[in-house]
């Protein structure tokens, strides 16, 4: 989970959507504005090239009752089903951080350890509390067989992704090349997948890699 810059203009079609007594939030202008900001990344797992795109509330609308949380451009995000499906439970009605307004990255450690995913709260807050425990049952709840299947895909791909980090700074600390260099920028920006875990993985080591500090650095509030 890493810091977005939402668009702040609303697509058209909320405003005239909430309107209509069966209006849909998931009209073309929404889809695609999300997938644009949200880098075509579900915001929570952080996998791109997504099979299964759903628009999430963060604040739950519940079925409808609630149409100014239904429709609101600031409550949509950019979801896989999975994820969805996991936050839809009454543990994450609220306090789920605003990944568009803070930086999670200054409140929530996310890492890979030992083949598991392990995502705790750095501030003593309930926000930083939840969020981390949402993160960390998108690729470790096992409560069903689907989800357990769909969690070890996740974790599989995250794998990949941590493997390729370590290669790349083991080359970057045998010869600093602008190649090597580039190959880690790329892994460490926000839009490339599963950055929350590369970039904490080179903040928790920065004093091995002192040059990479500016691509790891956190948002200013």
């Amino acid at each position: 989970m890493v810091k977005i810059d939402r668009t702040p203009t609303p697509p058209p079609s909320l405003a005239v959507e909430k309107t209509k007594a069966n209006g849909s939030y998931k009209k073309d202008d929404v889809v695609e504005q999300l997938a644009s900001d949200f880098r075509g990344k579900c915001y929570l797992c952080e996998m791109d090239e997504l099979q299964s795109i759903e628009v999430e509330h963060l604040r739950p609308h519940h079925n409808g009752r609630n149409r100014d949380r239904m429709f609101d451009w600031n409550n949509l995000f950019y979801s896989c089903s999975h994820c969805n499906s996991v936050k839809n439970r009454g543990i994450y009605e609220k306090n789920v951080a605003d990944c568009c307004t803070i930086d999670p990255e200054a409140i929530i450690r996310q890492e890979f350890l030992d083949g598991r995913v392990v995502v705790s709260n750095l501030v003593d807050t309930d926000e930083a509390r939840v969020t981390a425990s949402l993160v960390t049952d998108c690729f470790e709840l096992s409560n069903t067989p689907i989800r357990t299947k769909a969690c070890q895909v996740k974790v599989r791909a995250l794998q990949r992704t941590m493997t390729t980090l370590y290669k790349a700074l083991g080359e970057y600390q045998t010869e600093k090349t602008e190649r090597t260099l580039r190959t880690l920028k790329g892994l460490l920006s926000r839009s490339y997948r599963f950055a929350g875990f590369t970039r904490t993985y080179v903040r928790s080591h920065i004093a091995t890699y002192p040059d990479l500090a500016p691509f790891v650095a956190l948002e200013e509030s």
